[in-house]
């Protein structure tokens, strides 16, 4: 398995001298979920990255969204096709838009100018804990605003790439019952930070009625547990539990390089991936680590 060809998912560029990304600063952290994230407030291109996976065949990778300014989401777009003109990567893009903003089609139409652009990532409003969940609709997955912008996804054939802890599930199940023709991709594993038997059970509950929605799929990465670092044991359910909800056909793996670099290296995590499937058959293995992200991504 060890020169198995990788599609990383999930990854983020960015170059601090653009004064694009005020919250990677050191000295003024914003709320994270893993702690103090002051190790990657650096420049992180494509030379780092090749030089943190070169254990591994990275064979082509997806960018995602990387909370670029975003009084200009189009431009993120734009300096990534710069990149991949220079040096081949990346070759494919998760762009950001607003759902809920006024110039919601004319960003969306921006972005398509761009050949790389294959998703797009809006972070809804979300609670913070799964008890606390009467929240104002305004920038939820239920806000008529988010949705009425999110509808233009299929006009322009874009996937929807969702992050949000696995207590808001019920409202993507929601929404992706109503927008039948547009694929959502969970981000993260749904977040199964609480790992306690009642989190568990809530999580994989969720996690099974989201997945039961033809147009949804997921990325497994940024597994996160504030505090601990990433390895097989903490993991290893998690990730089997997930294949087997989602099944094989719909499931990704992905490095969330250079952010999960706050809580482990990129060999552990992605030696991690192959210690943890290396039961199964091989077409299911490359399905992970590659054909999948082929079939909803169709990197360049």
């Amino acid at each position: 398995m060890k020169n198995i060809p990788i599609i990383d998912a999930h990854h983020h560029f960015w170059d601090l001298s653009l004064k694009k990304h005020p919250w990677l600063n050191a000295n003024s952290q914003i709320p994270f979920r893993y702690g103090d994230y002051s190790s990657i407030c650096k420049n992180f291109l494509i030379s780092d990255y090749k030089e943190i996976s070169k254990n591994h065949n990275i064979v082509k990778t997806v960018h995602m969204e990387t909370e670029w300014d975003p009084k200009d989401p189009v431009g993120e777009t734009k300096w990534l096709h710069k990149l991949y003109d220079e040096t081949g990567f990346p070759n494919a893009i998760v762009g950001q838009a607003w759902f809920d903003r006024q110039d919601i089609d004319a960003v969306l139409s921006g972005h398509m100018r761009y050949p790389l652009i294959r998703s797009i990532r809006h972070k809804p409003r979300i609670s913070l804990t799964h008890d606390i969940q009467n929240l104002n609709p305004k920038g939820t997955l239920n806000d008529p605003v988010f949705r009425q912008g999110y509808s233009l996804l299929k006009k322009y054939h874009l996937h929807y790439d969702l992050q949000i802890p696995w207590w808001h599930l019920p409202d993507a199940t929601k929404l992706a019952k109503d927008f039948p023709d547009t694929i959502i991709i969970l981000n993260h594993t749904g977040l199964p930070s609480d790992r306690s038997k009642d989190g568990l059970n809530n999580w994989k509950s969720n996690m099974k009625q989201f997945s039961e929605q033809p147009n949804t799929a997921l990325k497994i990465s940024g597994i996160c547990v504030p505090n601990k670092k990433w390895n097989s044991n903490l993991n290893k359910n998690i990730i089997k539990e997930s294949i087997d909800i989602f099944g094989y056909q719909r499931c990704m793996f992905a490095s969330n390089f250079p952010v999960d670099g706050v809580i482990s290296t990129f060999d552990e995590i992605f030696n991690g991936f192959k210690e943890i499937v290396s039961s199964m058959k091989d077409y299911e293995i490359k399905s992970l680590f590659h054909d999948n992200a082929i079939k909803y991504y169709n990197p360049k």
